[in-house]
């Protein structure tokens, strides 16, 4: 990132789009990425700290000294490298806002969500002797282009349609191999939609009376 972008108006629509100085200055304090005023004023210019450091191409030390030349802040590298460390999770949740904010609206408002699984060998000579697996059960957020939910289990533990926890309305999305009745009843009875791709002959259709329809 160039010196520039943090100094002109390029900044200014880089803090408009996250919310703004004050929206800014409330995340800041409830992830405790920004507590008190000492080195650093306020969390407009902690977060261009953080993005001259992460975007750019100084290293701490370079970092620091730009911002004692700009007058944003006058700090150590060490004191940098901490604060950066505390702002983890802060810029965690400004990535989730802008990530939401172009969500796509297909959705109307409910949350898509791709179920699936997949196996990583378990560490250690027995395991390996034994083929012994980890199974990472996950949801996919599709609006929000992230993971919402994992679960781990042994290879003992099967791939489940009703496993990870409904939420309300979601239209849940999984492959065949969660083409399972009684688990997508459970599915749609806890408040959520489904779409199983399979092919017609995977499964016996049923009327409301129970009788084979197709």
């Amino acid at each position: 990132m160039a010196d520039e972008s943090l100094l002109n108006e390029d900044w200014t629509r880089v803090v408009t789009q996250l919310g703004g100085a004050a929206q800014l200055e409330i995340s800041a304090r409830q992830t405790k990425a920004f507590v008190r005023r000492r080195q650093i004023p306020d969390a407009v210019s902690l977060l261009r700290l953080m993005l001259a450091y992460c975007l750019g191409e100084r290293g701490l030390r370079s970092t620091a000294a730009w911002a004692a030349s700009v007058g944003l802040a006058d700090l150590s590298s060490v004191a940098l490298f901490y604060r950066l460390c505390q702002c983890g999770d802060w810029f965690a949740v400004l990535v989730e806002g802008l990530l939401a904010a172009a969500a796509p609206k297909a959705s109307r408002g409910r949350l898509i969500r791709i179920i699936d699984a997949t196996t990583v060998p378990q560490a250690g000579p027995a395991a390996r002797r034994n083929s012994e697996l980890w199974r990472v059960h996950s949801a996919f957020d599709l609006p929000y282009e992230r993971f919402g939910h994992f679960e781990l289990t042994d290879q003992q533990e099967g791939e489940t349609f009703d496993r990870i926890p409904v939420v309300k309305n979601e239209i849940r999305i999984a492959d065949r191999a969660y083409l399972q009745p009684d688990r997508i009843a459970a599915v749609r009875d806890a408040g959520a939609d489904v779409l199983i791709r399979a092919g017609w002959k995977n499964a016996r259709w049923l009327d409301a009376k129970g009788l084979r329809s197709i």
